[in-house]
């Protein structure tokens, strides 16, 4: 799928992370990912992958080393609480200030993340295939994404979930030095809540949090509303705490132990 595909070397890296960049073709030039394979995934077959979307001014190594999210995978790995699984987390393609991981004109950061990051991680690591069962993650404007597409995609994703999410598109003006000239427009493209309404397919599981002391708190309190409303079942949890990696890092767990959850009792694809 790829042109180019660089993978480090395991001798030179912290155990089970793996740098990957490839030439993108949605995007039209190279981007970057981390792998996690915990020693338990790495001899399996059709091993779940999860996909942590960053924020804003961020990049692929973000959740690892801000959030520690391999250290917490592992944890739960080693616990039982979750089954082997395999962590891609890649950058949103370095537009700007954030991309939105919405289709631009002349680029796709949808389809990066969507159909590419998981091929990629296919190349990277023999765990992973076709079959492997997809979740997705994110925080601040990840959020938005994961949500979104799991709207935008439902018969790719096993469940998703956001923290501190973006809610539309709008709340991102205030966050980047860019506008968001040319980029996807339609409802579905610009909100969480149009996307999961226009899905055409049965949803994901489905789960959100936020920090009481967040600044995009409203806007979660106010998806949870319309989701009600709309009849979508959903998890949805506040907390203590603002908008920032000491919240990320320690409600990931409770995202993992979720999408564990939905990977043991979903309904394989015949």
């Amino acid at each position: 799928m790829f042109r180019t595909l660089e993978v480090s070397d395991p001798a030179l890296t912290p155990p089970g992370l793996r740098f990957v960049t490839v030439k993108s073709a949605a995007l039209g030039q190279r981007a970057d990912l981390l792998l996690f394979v915990p020693p338990q995934a790495a001899a399996g077959r059709d091993v779940p992958l999860v996909v942590l979307l960053h924020g804003v001014y961020g990049s692929h190594w973000a959740w690892a080393f801000q959030g520690g999210a391999h250290v917490t995978a592992q944890r739960l790995i080693d616990e039982g609480a979750v089954p082997p699984l395999v962590l891609a987390m890649p950058s949103d393609g370095l537009w700007g200030d954030g991309s939105g991981y919405v289709p631009h004109a002349g680029q796709d950061f949808e389809r990066w993340i969507v159909d590419e990051v998981p091929a990629a991680a296919r190349e990277a690591c023999s765990a992973c295939s076709e079959s492997s069962p997809l979740c997705i993650a994110g925080l601040s404007m990840g959020g938005f994404a994961a949500l979104r597409l799991a709207g935008r995609h439902p018969q790719r994703f096993v469940a998703a979930a956001g923290h501190s999410s973006v809610t539309e598109a709008a709340q991102l003006d205030a966050l980047m030095a860019e506008t968001r000239t040319g980029w996807a427009a339609a409802p579905a493209d610009t909100s969480v809540i149009a996307s999961l309404r226009e899905a055409e397919a049965p949803l994901p599981a489905l789960r959100f949090d936020c920090g009481r002391d967040d600044p995009f708190i409203d806007g979660n309190r106010r998806l949870h509303v319309e989701l009600q409303a709309a009849g979508i079942a959903h998890d949805y949890a506040e907390h203590d705490g603002g908008h920032g990696w000491a919240y990320w890092a320690q409600h990931l767990d409770d995202t993992l132990r979720f999408f564990g959850q939905a990977l043991t009792t979903r309904t394989p694809t015949p």
